[in-house]
């Protein structure tokens, strides 16, 4: 089968499409025909070696987490699910034709498999995030860098649970941020004070990693009403990063139950065929992103 892979850590450029074994879904697992792929940040995060020192990754390796597709093979003991299936989940190296996933759900009516390509992990993210920082019904959410995929989820998460939301963003995504519910207004210079200026802020994500830490400290007064899944060095100022651990069955059951009551819907800002998997991660390092890019197989 085909699979893009890279053998050595550095820029898009190591990632190659090519020809490798197929792989096999073990207990609890399924494998997929991938019909789409999604390309998240932590993609080209392990492509770059920056988890090295935590999680080193034998090479060659192949690249992705996210994907939808048509189940054709179910590993043993596996139930709930039957060939033919089409789904979308987490598992690993998804920038492939086939691919195992460890979870997943059956893909809403709503879906076309290029949109639930983009939805486990950045779902997963928000609701794991909006739940960290103890935001409530009735208060205010300052999210920094609300465009991208995580942000949409979360603006559209936290609308549904009343919670008001301001938002961050460039110019030209200052009206998309209000299709999905959020006040929104610009970063840059003087950001901070035009954030103030739109009211309270009760708790805080930082979403991009801009180097809004400590604004976002300044406008809460605490550090624990503040949490980053974007800025490694958050530990400096006493503010949590959020890296993994919720539990993606979770995320992708209350996922479907949005999706399907019209509460979540996140865009495919670009879509780019299996061979340009370079091209996607460098427009995705770029950021500027509204909603999702995926891989289409």
């Amino acid at each position: 089968m085909r699979a893009v892979r890279f053998a050595e850590f550095g820029g898009p450029e190591v990632l190659q499409l090519t020809e490798t074994t197929e792989p096999h879904p073990g207990p609890g697992q399924i494998r997929i025909a991938v019909r789409a792929a999604g390309v998240n940040p932590h993609d080209w995060r392990v492509r770059e070696g920056q988890f090295e020192r935590i999680r080193p990754l034998p090479l060659p390796a192949g690249v992705g987490q996210d994907a939808a597709g048509v189940v054709d093979e179910i590993g043993p003991g596996t139930t709930g699910v039957e060939i033919g299936d089409h789904v979308f989940g987490r598992g690993s190296n998804t920038y492939a034709e086939l691919a195992v996933l460890n979870s997943w759900a059956h893909l809403p009516e709503e879906l076309t498999f290029a949109e639930a390509a983009g939805y486990p992990s950045v779902v997963e993210t928000a609701l794991r995030i909006i739940g960290l920082v103890g935001i409530q019904p009735g208060q205010t959410l300052l999210v920094s860098g609300a465009a991208g995929g995580v942000g949409s989820a979360v603006l559209q998460i936290a609308r549904d649970r009343g919670i008001t939301v301001i938002g961050t963003a460039g110019p030209a995504n200052q009206d998309y941020l209000r299709t999905l519910g959020a006040i929104p207004t610009t970063y840059g210079p003087g950001w901070v004070d035009r954030v103030r200026a739109l009211g309270r802020i009760d708790a805080a994500l930082d979403l991009s990693g801009a180097g809004v830490l400590p604004g976002l400290l300044e406008l809460t007064g605490d550090p624990d009403k503040i949490i980053t899944i974007a800025d490694l060095e958050a530990s400096m100022l006493g503010i949590r990063f959020a890296g993994v651990g919720g539990s993606m069955p979770a995320a992708l059951a209350e996922a479907v139950d949005l999706i399907t009551r019209g509460r979540l819907r996140i865009p495919v800002d670009r879509s780019y065929p299996l061979a340009e998997a370079a091209a996607a991660h460098a427009d995705s390092q770029s950021g500027h992103t509204r909603g999702r890019r995926v891989l289409l197989v």
